[in-house]
C-alpha cells in the first residue's frame, strides 16, 4: 500500500493530467504593434521624440492591464530616415515578427514605400505625419494621422502660407517653390502650385535639387535673380537648415519666405539656428495655447518633458509627440472597439468612429485623411539667442492662422521682420 505522503502527489498529478483540476493559468501573449522608426539620419531629431511618446503610452496602458486582457510591446526597428529601408522592414515586421499591428513611423518618405506592402497583405494601416501618401493608392483601410486633411491635403499643408501673404495690401505678385526631389516636397510643391493658381500668383522658380544636397547657397542665388515676392521652401530637417543659412548668406529679398520647413518645429533646431529664424513663416501642428492646451494634453506634455532630459531627445516636445501618443490612443480605441485584431474590423472602427486624443478630436474621412485640416501657419519673432526659454514663449512664434487659433499678427515684409 502506497503511504499516505506518497498518495496524495500521485494523485493530483494525475488529476491535473486529465484536467480536473486547472494548471496555472499562463499569462497571455501580448499584442505586438510593430513599426519603422527614425532613430538615425536626417529625420531623427523628430522621429526619437515620436518613439518616446509611443513608449510612454505603452508603460501607461500596460499598467492598466493592458488591451483586451493583453500587455502591449512595441517592435520597432531604425529606417535611418532612408525610404530604401523600409520595405524590408516592413516585410520582417509581417513575416518574421508577426506582429499583430503595424502602423507607420514618421514622415512621409517612410509611409509611402510602406503603404504597398500593407495593401498586398490586406492590412490596415495607420499612419503618422504622411502628406497625401493614399492620393494615388486609394487604399480602404489607410487611415493617416495627420493634420494635413480635409479634401485637398497636398493643398492644406501651406494653406496658411498663402493665406497670410494673400491678406497683405498690396497683394504680393509672384512665387518661388523649391523642395527636395522625394515624396513629401513632391505632394507639398503640387499643392502649392494649385494654391498659387487659385489666388493668381506667377510662379517664377520652381525646381527641386538633390536629397543629398550640402551647398544650397546656388539655389538661393537662382531664386533670388527671380526676384519673388513670396518663397515656398518644401524641406526636410537637414535641407531647412541649409537653405535657411544659405539664404542669410545671400541677403535673401522677399516679402514671404518659409511654408513648408520641416525641422523648425524641433527644439535642437531652434536653439541651432536662433535669430536667424525671424521672419520665416512656417507651418505647425500643435503648440500649447489656447483650445490646444487641455488638461489632458498638458498632462502629457508634463510627462514627456520629464523623461526628455534624460532620454536625449526633445525637450520641449511641441511637435510630433502629442501626435505620436495619439495615433496610439486611437489604436487602442479602435481594438477596444472591434474587440479583437482583426484587420477588417479594425479598419470599420477606425472609418466610423470619432477619436478623442491629446491632440484634439479626430474623424478620419475619405482617403483615410482627417475630415477637416487643422494646421497652422506661425512665425518667429524677436528671437535674440539661442537659449531654450524663449522656444517656451509662444509671443515669439505667434499662430498667424487661421483665425479661430491666431495669437499674433504677421510682421511683413520678411526683409524687415528678419531683422
Amino acid at each position: 500500500m502506497l503511504s499516505r505522503r506518497l498518495a496524495v502527489p500521485l494523485l493530483t498529478a494525475a488529476l491535473l493530467l486529465v484536467g480536473l483540476i486547472p494548471a496555472q493559468a499562463q499569462p497571455k501573449p501580448p499584442i505586438t504593434i510593430g513599426f519603422g522608426m527614425a532613430l538615425t539620419g536626417g529625420l531623427a531629431p523628430i522621429g526619437k521624440a515620436a518613439l518616446l511618446a509611443m513608449q510612454i503610452w505603452e508603460e501607461e496602458i500596460n499598467a492598466k492591464g493592458g488591451i483586451l486582457g493583453r500587455p502591449v510591446k512595441l517592435v520597432f526597428y531604425d529606417d535611418q530616415s532612408n525610404p530604401a529601408t523600409v520595405p524590408g522592414i516592413y516585410t520582417k515586421l509581417l513575416d518574421v515578427d508577426k506582429v499583430d499591428v503595424a502602423v507607420s513611423g514618421y514622415a512621409t518618405n517612410m509611409v509611402a514605400p510602406a503603404l504597398p506592402i500593407m495593401m498586398q497583405r490586406k492590412k490596415t494601416f495607420l499612419a503618422l505625419f504622411g502628406l497625401a501618401v493614399n492620393t494615388e493608392f486609394k487604399y480602404p483601410n489607410y487611415f493617416s494621422m495627420t493634420p494635413t486633411g480635409g479634401p485637398n491635403p497636398k493643398q492644406s499643408f501651406a494653406e496658411g502660407f498663402f493665406e497670410v501673404g494673400m491678406a497683405q495690401n498690396p497683394k504680393p505678385q509672384t512665387l518661388a517653390i523649391v523642395g527636395a526631389d522625394a515624396e513629401f516636397p513632391h505632394n507639398a510643391m503640387q499643392g502649392a502650385r494649385e494654391l498659387a493658381k487659385k489666388h493668381g500668383l506667377k510662379i517664377v522658380y520652381d525646381q527641386t535639387y538633390p536629397p543629398a544636397t550640402s551647398d544650397y547657397t546656388p539655389i538661393m542665388r537662382a531664386i533670388q535673380a527671380t526676384n519673388p515676392d513670396m518663397v515656398l521652401v518644401c524641406s526636410y530637417p537637414p535641407d531647412s537648415v541649409g537653405i535657411i543659412r544659405a539664404s542669410h548668406e545671400i541677403g535673401l529679398r522677399t516679402k514671404l519666405f518659409g511654408g513648408g520647413m520641416v525641422g523648425l518645429q524641433s527644439t535642437a533646431i531652434k536653439m541651432q539656428l536662433g535669430p536667424l529664424l525671424n521672419g520665416i513663416v512656417d507651418y505647425d501642428f500643435w503648440l500649447p495655447v489656447g483650445s490646444f492646451a487641455t488638461p489632458e494634453a498638458l498632462a502629457f506634455l508634463a510627462k514627456y518633458q520629464a523623461k526628455a532630459q534624460g532620454a536625449g531627445v526633445d525637450v520641449l516636445g511641441y511637435y510630433l509627440p502629442p501626435f505620436a501618443y495619439s495615433y496610439m490612443q486611437i489604436l487602442q480605441a479602435a481594438i477596444e472597439g472591434a474587440g479583437s485584431l482583426d484587420q477588417q474590423k479594425l479598419a470599420d472602427q477606425l472609418r466610423t468612429q470619432t477619436f478623442k486624443t491629446v491632440a484634439g478630436e479626430v474623424k478620419f474621412g475619405p482617403g483615410g485623411e482627417w475630415v477637416a485640416p487643422r494646421v497652422l501657419a506661425v512665425q518667429f519673432q524677436g528671437i535674440t539667442g539661442n537659449d531654450i526659454e524663449q522656444f517656451k514663449d509662444m509671443k515669439k512664434i505667434p499662430i498667424l492662422w487661421p483665425p479661430a487659433l491666431k495669437t499674433g499678427d504677421v510682421v511683413y515684409p520678411y526683409t524687415e521682420a528678419k531683422k
